[in-house]
């Protein structure tokens, strides 16, 4: 709750204000402010924020916008800086069209159920738009099962052509439920992986390293939830409606930012 926080940096305010009623001239007039008690400073704010309350909601707003706007800004930094990592790793599933013209990025975890339910925005996404490319991250933030699963995951799309990966995807976040291990490795069956395989690859260093580079990406962006998407240079977290996606990818085409 951030409400403690506004108020100190709304109290500082108002002491600043306080202070340029009593303009310091000389050492004398320091000497006579210093004077003003601290409970006649209390009873002044006490009575300013009682008969303006409506200061406290001001205040809450301005902080929401600048903390908003310096987060924005600090996370179109990390995209600028991980461009190579976040849209062409050879760690990462690529699904769509893989020579788009407009690339989105997606975290998720198997486990996630906006996750689950944005799905049908991205399938829809990519059946209506031939030129979209989509880069999915597995970021397994909900557990030892996500992790595991992501480990699946991971190792299946090292055999699997990007057109099965996508179908594997598909399916394994669309199992109702939590997902684990065993429902991964039932679903990369399912579309025919090379399970023997799959096993030898769920070993290798790359299966590990592959999901550390998301983790690190999702920390130089500060993504703390899933889903959570990239569209140019705009990092966005939280379920997003597909109106709002395709908005965004037009815009890029149009004007090369997410918002013209």
């Amino acid at each position: 709750m951030r409400f403690p926080l506004v108020f100190a940096s709304t109290v500082f305010l108002f002491l600043a204000g306080v202070s340029n009623l009593f303009p310091l001239k000389s050492a004398q007039a320091a000497s006579e402010q210093t004077t003003l008690q601290k409970t006649d400073i209390e009873k002044i704010i006490h009575d300013y924020l009682l008969s303006k309350p409506e200061v406290l909601k001001e205040a809450i707003d301005e902080l929401d916008k600048r903390q908003k706007l310096a987060e924005n800004a600090t996370r179109q930094k990390a995209v600028l800086d991980n461009q190579e990592k976040l849209f062409r790793s050879p760690h990462q599933a690529v699904v769509g069209n893989p020579n788009g013209d407009v690339t989105l990025v997606e975290f998720f975890d198997y486990n996630c159920g906006y996750c689950k339910r944005a799905l049908a925005s991205v399938a829809k996404l990519i059946e209506t738009d031939p030129k979209l490319r989509v880069v999915l991250k597995d970021f397994a933030i909900l557990g030892t099962d996500s992790q595991e699963t992501a480990q699946v995951a991971t190792a299946a799309r090292m055999q699997l052509s990007p057109q099965k990966f996508w179908e594997f995807h598909q399916k394994l976040l669309s199992v109702k439920g939590h997902i684990a291990k065993a429902q991964a490795l039932a679903v990369a069956k399912e579309v025919g992986a090379d399970m023997s395989r799959l096993e030898e690859d769920l070993k290798k260093p790359e299966t590990t390293a592959a999901l550390q580079e998301v983790s690190m990406l999702a920390e130089a962006l500060r993504f703390d939830g899933t889903p959570a998407w990239v569209v140019g240079q705009d990092a966005i977290v939280g379920g997003v409606p597909y109106a709002e996606l395709k908005a965004k990818l037009d815009n890029i085409r149009k004007c090369g930012k997410s918002e013209c």
